[in-house]
């Protein structure tokens, strides 16, 4: 007799798989269609985070991506950061809370948080530099920055979700549209419109 799946475990998987549904509409050319999904993909996340426990970072990561991909966020980036308050001590922590800054417009957090993401790994480092690059609004190191989280994602061989999407720089995207900058990346891993 197998044991039952962990309440964690069970919402993780479905706030995975509705991310994916979302992912495929996008690639599809349906931003609106994708929009409800992502919303329960966001909504899982959160409820997989508060059942997982305080280490969970990348919870929050999906669930503030999956938030503002849809168009939103603000409620979502609020409560990372109440969430986050004395936690942000990992890269993944690190990666949350700036992308939760950058939601609710506090520039001078996101760069501090970016900051401290560097030195652990290429792939923090590179969105390091991309989320530093949209809390100044310099779109010139933007695009350079989002252009190699763009190939990176081209590269790998397998994605979280089970979609080939560069869903780094679509949440980046978002973010540096808010600002007036212009992603003008080509991928087939990028959807031709989010509205």
């Amino acid at each position: 007799m197998s044991r039952p799946e962990p309440e964690k475990q069970r919402l993780l998987r479905e706030a995975v798989a509705s991310e994916a549904e979302a992912h495929r509409l996008l690639l599809a050319g349906d931003p609106r269609g994708a929009r409800e999904p992502l919303a329960r993909a966001a909504e899982l996340y959160r409820r997989s985070w508060e059942a997982a426990g305080p280490r969970s970072f990348g919870r929050l990561i999906g669930m503030l991506k999956a938030a503002v991909i849809a168009g939103g966020g603000a409620p979502e980036a609020r409560y990372v950061r109440e969430q986050l308050v004395d936690e942000a001590d990992s890269a993944a922590s690190r990666y949350a809370l700036a992308l939760a800054a950058l939601v609710e417009g506090d520039d001078g957090a996101a760069r501090r948080a970016a900051a401290e993401m560097r030195g652990e790994g290429e792939a923090f480092a590179r969105t390091a530099d991309a989320i530093a690059a949209v809390a100044v609004a310099d779109g010139e190191r933007y695009r350079h920055t989002v252009a190699a989280i763009v190939a990176d994602s081209e590269a790998r061989d397998a994605h979280l979700t089970g979609v080939a999407i560069a869903d780094t720089a679509l949440v980046l995207a978002r973010l540096a549209a808010r600002r007036g900058i212009a992603t003008d990346v080509d991928s087939p891993l990028l959807p031709l419109d989010l509205e």
